[in-house]
C-alpha cells in the first residue's frame, strides 16, 4: 500500500508541476498540454481528489513504510502548487480590470470594469438563453454548413434591436464544432441582452485557406441578411473566437469588406464592430521563430495552406493577423494565456504592439497569469470573470457606438439637414429608439 500510494503521489504531483512548466517539445505537446490544461483550469478538482485519496491510502496504512511518508510529502508539495493555481485562476478579474484601466464607461469617466462574482453560482443557475441549433447559413463544396442562435430567454417580450456576437471555433482549423467552444460565453452574453451566433465552417485538409475565412464572411452576410429574424441590429455586430478561431477573428476584424474573401458577395457588408480573439494564432511565417517545430512544414503547409512558406511568402503573410493590422479596425480585445503552449505568447504580444501603433480604436490586452491554451472551454475561477469581463468591454464598445449614432444624428441636426417638415428629425428618433439595445 505504501508503494501504491507513491506511485499516486508521484502522478499527482508530475500533473502539477507539468502546470507550472508545460513543454512545448513536439513529441510531448499534446499530452504535456492537456495534462497542464485540465490540471490549471480545474485545480479545485484536483485538491479534492487528492485530500480525499490522501485520507484513504492513510486508513489502509499506507504510512506503516517509508515510502508513504515520502509520498505525503510529494502530496503536500502538489497541493501547495495546486492552491497556487487557485489563487492565480481567481486574479484573472484583476487582471481583467487592469487591462481595461484605460476605457470609461461614461462621459463622467467611471472606469469600466468587470463585476467580481462567485463562479460557482454561474455555473449552476437556471439558464438565460435558449439555443436555435443547426440553422443552414451556406452550402457550398458539397458541404452544408449551419450555426446555432444564442437568444435571450425573453427576448420575445423585448422588441428592441440587440447587438450581435460571432463565436468562432478552434480546433487548429482541421477539427472542431460550434457545440465545443465559446458556450460559456455565449450564455453569460444572451443573459445580459445580446444575440449569439456560433458557426461551422468548411475545415481543412478539404479546405484550403483561405476557405475558412470565405465561409465565415458568408455567415455573417446570412446574419445580416436575417437581422430582423432573431431581432439584432445589423449595423452592430461583434466577433469572437479561440486558437485557430481566434486566428480567423482577427482575420474577419482587419479585412473587413476585402472582395478577395467574398467571392460571388464581393460588395457585401462584413464589417464587424469589436473583435475579441482568445488565445489566437497571430502569425503563419513564424517570424519570431516561437512556433513549435514542425508546426509550419508538417501541419499548416501541407493541410491549411497547400503551399511552401519559402515559395509563396506573401500567402502566408497575408494569411497572419500581425501582417494585416490597420487604422481602421475595430476596437479589440486580445486574451492570451502566459503558459500557452500551443499559440506562442511572444506573436500575441508583437500583434497587441502593431494594432496599438496602428489602429485608431482602442486595444485592450489581457495576459493571464498562469493560463493554458484552451481555458475558456468551460467554466472555472478563471473563465467566469474574464467572461464577465468581455462582456463588459463589448457592452462599452456598443455603448460607445450608440452614443457616437446619436453624435452624428446631432450633427446633422446642427447642419440643418432636415427637411421643412421635420420628417428626418422623426426618423432619426425612431432610429436611435429601434437601436438601443436593453
Amino acid at each position: 500500500m505504501s508503494w501504491l500510494f507513491l506511485f499516486v503521489s508521484v502522478v499527482g504531483f508530475a500533473f502539477t508541476a507539468n502546470a507550472f512548466l508545460p513543454t512545448n517539445n513536439r513529441m510531448l505537446l499534446v499530452p504535456t498540454f492537456f495534462a497542464s490544461w485540465m490540471t490549471i483550469e480545474l485545480a479545485g478538482h484536483h485538491l479534492v481528489w487528492q485530500f480525499l485519496a490522501t485520507l484513504l491510502f492513510i486508513y489502509l496504512g499506507a504510512l506503516d513504510a517509508w515510502p508513504g511518508w515520502v509520498a505525503l510529502g510529494l502530496t503536500f508539495l502538489s497541493w501547495i502548487g495546486l492552491w497556487i493555481l487557485v489563487i492565480r485562476g481567481r486574479r484573472a478579474a484583476v487582471t481583467v480590470r487592469g487591462a481595461m484601466e484605460e476605457l470609461v464607461d461614461d462621459p463622467d469617466g467611471a472606469p469600466r470594469v468587470p463585476r467580481r462574482h462567485v463562479w460557482v453560482p454561474f455555473l449552476f443557475r437556471r439558464p438565460e438563453a435558449r439555443v436555435i441549433k443547426n440553422v443552414v447559413y451556406r452550402r457550398v463544396g458539397g458541404r452544408t454548413l449551419k450555426l446555432d442562435v444564442y437568444l435571450p430567454r425573453h427576448a420575445a417580450a423585448d422588441a428592441k434591436m440587440r447587438p450581435a456576437i460571432m463565436q468562432i471555433h478552434g480546433g487548429g482549423w482541421v477539427i472542431g464544432d460550434k457545440r465545443e467552444q465559446g458556450i460559456p460565453l455565449l450564455g453569460h452574453l444572451a443573459a445580459n441582452g445580446w444575440v449569439g451566433f456560433n458557426v461551422n465552417y468548411r475545415l481543412s485538409p478539404a479546405a484550403t485557406f483561405p476557405e475558412h475565412l470565405i465561409d465565415l464572411k458568408a455567415a455573417l452576410v446570412w446574419i445580416r441578411a436575417h437581422a430582423d429574424d432573431y431581432g439584432i441590429d445589423p449595423d452592430f455586430i461583434a466577433v469572437t473566437g479561440g486558437s485557430a478561431g481566434g486566428h480567423l477573428t482577427a482575420l474577419m476584424a482587419l479585412t473587413m469588406n476585402d472582395p478577395e474573401y467574398q467571392p460571388g458577395f464581393e460588395d457585401a457588408d462584413t464589417s464587424v464592430q469589436a473583435a475579441v480573439p482568445f488565445y489566437g494564432v497571430y502569425d503563419f511565417t513564424d517570424r519570431l521563430k516561437t512556433q513549435t517545430k514542425g508546426f509550419l512544414n508538417l501541419f499548416i503547409e501541407p493541410y491549411v495552406m497547400k503551399a511552401y512558406l519559402a515559395d509563396e511568402p506573401e500567402k502566408f503573410a497575408k494569411a497572419s493577423p500581425i501582417d494585416r493590422v490597420c487604422a481602421d479596425a475595430p476596437p479589440f480585445f486580445v486574451l492570451h494565456g502566459d503558459r500557452d503552449t500551443l499559440a506562442p505568447l511572444e506573436d500575441a504580444r508583437l500583434f497587441v504592439e502593431r494594432l496599438r501603433a496602428t489602429s485608431t480604436q482602442p486595444v485592450v490586452y489581457a495576459e493571464l497569469r498562469g493560463a493554458q491554451h484552451a481555458f475558456d472551454i468551460f467554466v472555472s475561477p478563471r473563465t467566469a470573470p474574464v467572461i464577465e469581463g468581455v462582456e463588459r468591454f463589448l457592452d462599452g464598445v456598443h455603448h460607445d457606438w450608440l452614443r457616437g449614432l446619436e453624435g452624428a444624428a446631432e450633427g446633422a441636426v446642427t447642419e440643418g439637414s432636415i427637411v421643412a417638415d421635420g420628417s428626418a428629425g422623426e426618423d432619426v428618433d425612431r432610429a436611435l429608439t429601434k437601436r438601443a439595445a436593453s
